[in-house]
């Protein structure tokens, strides 16, 4: 088998994200020496040029008495070639300047006269002046910055270039870590069971090994999906096929002769098959109700009425049923359309926690029907229990899960109740909130209200 060939060393730094973050931290500190560099040494050119300056106002006399009387022109040109000096004559006999008048000059602040024997001087803010014998007036003006405005300017110039690469060095990593995002948020959406879509991977010259980790993320969750997939047919499958021997046991426990020695064995057999046989249907149920295609058989339905006909029928097999008061407000005036045969199922759902989790002697639960003000159809059934921590009401509606302390097997659930009855709410594009009631536990479902359809 051939070697494949390998990869140059731009295609190298182009794939490692590694090496990119160590040649961008590289190239910014090598970027901000030179910047400071070369902002410390105009700072100190400026403050030699600073000292100097003094120097050329005792030296102006010197240049006065070079330019001869009265000042000659080619002498004060050559000055001017030589020198970083911009000089003007103005008197009776020679009026030039040697070309444009700087704006900025040397530090001098304010002006003030200087008087001497047989001649005047003047400092002015942007020149040096002298007064020559012969009437004419010498003006020189350095062609430099100021000091102290040149350390400011170079301040302020090498904080504002550390802080553009700085920026500059931030938006590259933040584009360069983005795939980082988009994993995460990936992460959290598979977590939640939402496979689709799968997080975006660069292709082609952009692919890096973020996109390497986004590819193996995808691939991850791809798998994960096909495994639950998996699970929940096979599921389906023993739930189908455990209903025909469980229904021919039952028929057989009911052939049993019904004498005083056999009564309360057939009675707590067939009370355990029914029990199996309501946990296999609440198991296909809810792996109906998980899955991408689940449909909803709307009617018109009169919620109190199906209400008042389980209790009924819940009444035939636990007595305590029968006490559990219902509770309809009176925004709740027409029948709703909602999958009636689903809502009866998370009714019973939530009246069997209920009245499983209701101490002897407490008052029955309660169950309240109505419509809220934003015309979702609310159903709260409450329970006057020990209810259970706080920190385990997120838990509750979570397929199999029990809290260990207040709601164990032993008293007949499965941990499949509540969670049920979230599928249901949910397939109606609503939701289930659980709270202590203080004192039980309050499970309400809420969800939009469709419109029944008007007839043809």
């Amino acid at each position: 088998m051939s070697e494949a060939p390998a990869a140059s060393p731009w295609r190298r730094l182009r794939h490692s994200l590694r090496l990119r973050l160590v040649l961008l931290f590289l190239l910014l500190a090598l970027a901000m020496s030179v910047a400071f560099i070369g902002g410390v040494g105009k700072a100190l050119s400026a403050g030699w040029r600073g000292a100097t300056e003094p120097l050329f106002v005792d030296y102006a006399d010197r240049l006065v008495d070079e330019l001869g009387t009265p000042p000659s022109i080619a002498r004060a040109q050559a000055l001017a070639e030589r020198l970083p000096l911009a000089v003007r004559i103005s008197g009776p006999a020679v009026n030039w300047v040697s070309g444009p008048w700087p704006r900025h000059g040397p530090p001098w602040a304010r002006a003030e006269e200087e008087g001497g024997a047989g001649a005047s001087a003047m400092r002015a803010r942007n020149t040096v002046s002298r007064q020559t014998s012969d009437g004419h007036r010498v003006e020189f003006s350095l062609k430099t910055w100021r000091a102290d405005d040149d350390k400011k300017n170079f301040v302020w110039f090498t904080l504002a270039a550390l802080l553009a690469l700085t920026a500059l060095a931030y938006g590259v990593v933040h584009r360069m870590l983005r795939p980082i995002r988009d994993i995460g948020e990936g992460v959290r959406r598979f977590g939640a069971g939402q496979f689709e879509p799968p997080i975006r991977v660069r292709q082609g010259a952009h692919a890096d090994e973020l996109s390497d980790l986004a590819h193996s993320v995808n691939r991850m969750a791809a798998d994960i999906h096909q495994m639950l997939d998996a699970k929940r047919d096979l599921l389906l499958a023993i739930s189908h096929e455990l209903r025909t021997p469980l229904t021919r046991a039952r028929l057989n426990a009911e052939l049993l002769a019904e004498d005083a020695d056999t009564a309360p064995t057939r009675a707590a057999l067939l009370r355990d098959l029914a029990q199996m046989r309501d946990l296999i249907t609440d198991l296909l149920e809810s792996e109906r109700l998980a899955s991408r295609h689940a449909a909803l058989q709307r009617e018109a339905t009169d919620l109190p009425a199906l209400a008042h006909a389980l209790i009924g029928d819940m009444a035939a097999l636990r007595a305590a049923a029968a006490d559990v008061p219902v509770h309809v407000a009176p925004s709740l005036t027409a029948p709703l359309w909602l999958d009636a045969g689903r809502t009866r199922l998370l009714l019973r759902n939530l009246l069997d926690n209920a009245l499983r989790h209701t101490p002897t002697g407490a008052a029955p639960p309660e169950l309240h029907l109505g419509v809220a003000d934003n015309g979702h159809v609310l159903i709260e059934v409450r329970d006057h229990g020990p209810g259970v921590p706080p920190e385990q009401l997120a838990r509750l509606t979570e397929a199999f899960y029990r809290p260990d302390d207040a709601r164990q097997r032993s008293t007949g659930g499965v941990g499949l109740g509540l969670y049920l009855a979230r599928m249901v709410a949910e397939a109606h594009g609503g939701r289930l909130t659980v709270r202590n009631a203080e004192p039980g536990l309050a499970v309400r479902a809420e969800w939009p209200a469709a419109a029944v359809p008007a007839e043809s």
